[in-house]
């Protein structure tokens, strides 16, 4: 993580000196030194001209070997994928939507079609491997097999399907998990070790960053506070379970509670809802407000519990945080212990492409999977950046 850091610092601000970098990231001199002797070694830094010096030895800029290699990254929603292509410092050069049926008996040919169609209009550089995130359980990166109830997927061999048809290395990870990392690469969570995300939306998910690593749990689930129970009579979630958080206050089930209160009509959804709130109509307000209270009830329990830094909340559900937060803040604070009472929370702006980002940074930082997470993929990734960008063979998917 350390040295995608570097590598996402420097593509972010430009050539930076070894003292810079220690000091933004804040880790010792020498583990900067340690990491970028090893980034020049791998052909992805480069020593400029030195800076200028008021007094005292000048110190050698870095900057990065741009044509080393982009990665793919995309989202799989059940109606709708987004790809980006990324540099190596995980900068995204294009991004591209288009609408998908997940619940088809052939999503994963129709994806691969979109992927490969994505990957011809492409920048040219070489291609060091597919990233891709998912709602749901990932049994390995490496492997890519899934489990989702969001998509209807049961065991699905996403990561082997899509190998074979791109001739790509390929990982595969649940999106928001892959999400922290691009947090921790490119967003708020840079310079912190511990750190909580949360997403709101269609679903209600986390990613948890602990000493700077993902947790990931025995099937890759961990994070999956949509479905914590807390209504034991509440209504049926899409995991068969009842009265989970994600039953409570996601986005289908906010819309069924104004659609039953009369707030909207029959045909309407959460953009109607949203517009309403927005325009100060009180009973709209109150229902983003009511599942804000429910989110910080059960978010307190579990920062009291893994205790991080900083609670970074992003997702397709922060357009409307001004309405949720009435009822989260007072819930939230009122639920943590003392020494997490003054914890950050970060909301940052939706960006939907943030999700694929994410699902690139797991490419990029197989070069230092110091944890063997990413298995024979990462291996071939490294082989990848070891070729010549101008000897780089060819793909299936971009003959």
């Amino acid at each position: 993580m350390t040295r995608s850091a570097v590598l996402a610092f420097i593509g972010g601000s430009g050539p930076t000196s070894r003292a810079g970098l220690a000091r933004e990231l804040s880790v010792s001199p020498a583990l900067i030194t340690l990491h970028t002797r090893q980034l020049i070694a791998d052909g992805l830094l480069v020593e400029l001209d030195h800076s200028p010096s008021s007094g005292g030895r000048p110190a050698r800029l870095l900057g990065l070997v741009a044509d080393a290699g982009h990665a793919i990254g995309v989202k799989v929603l059940t109606d709708h994928v987004t790809a980006v292509e990324v540099g190596i410092d995980g900068s995204v050069i294009r991004s591209a939507t288009e609408p998908f049926d997940a619940s088809t008996g052939t999503a994963i040919t129709r994806l691969a079609d979109i992927l490969r169609g994505f990957i011809r209009g492409g920048s040219g550089a070489p291609l060091l491997g597919l990233g891709v995130g998912v709602p749901g359980n990932v049994d390995d990166q490496a492997v890519g097999t899934v489990d989702s109830t969001q998509l209807g997927w049961q065991r699905v061999p996403v990561g082997e399907m899509l190998r074979n048809e791109l001739d790509l290395p390929v990982l595969v990870e649940n999106n928001v998990n892959a999400l922290a990392i691009a947090e921790a690469l490119h967003g708020q969570a840079r310079g912190h070790d511990n750190v909580l995300v949360l997403t709101i939306g269609t679903g209600i998910g986390a990613g948890l960053l602990a000493e700077g690593h993902v947790l990931r749990g025995r099937s890759g689930g961990t994070g999956e506070i949509g479905h914590v129970p807390v209504e034991e009579d509440g209504p049926e979630c899409e995991c068969g379970g009842r009265g989970c958080l994600e039953a409570l206050i996601g986005q289908s089930a906010l819309v069924r509670r104004a659609r039953e209160e009369g707030v909207i009509g029959a045909n309407a959804g959460i953009a109607v809802l949203r517009s309403l709130a927005d325009a100060d109509e009180p009973r709209a307000q109150q229902i983003f407000s009511r599942a804000g209270h429910l989110l910080g009830r059960v978010v307190a329990g579990i920062v009291n519990v893994i205790d991080p830094e900083i609670l970074i909340v992003l997702g397709e559900g922060v357009d409307s945080w001004r309405h949720w937060s009435f009822g989260f803040e007072p819930a939230f604070r009122a639920g943590l212990i003392p020494r997490n009472r003054a914890i950050p929370v970060a909301v940052e702006s939706w960006q939907d492409d943030r999700w694929a980002q994410g699902a690139a940074a797991l490419v990029l930082s197989t070069p230092f999977d110091a944890q063997g997470r990413s298995g024979e993929q990462g291996r071939l990734v490294r082989e990848r950046l070891a070729v010549s960008p101008l000897g780089a063979p060819a793909t299936k998917a971009e003959r």
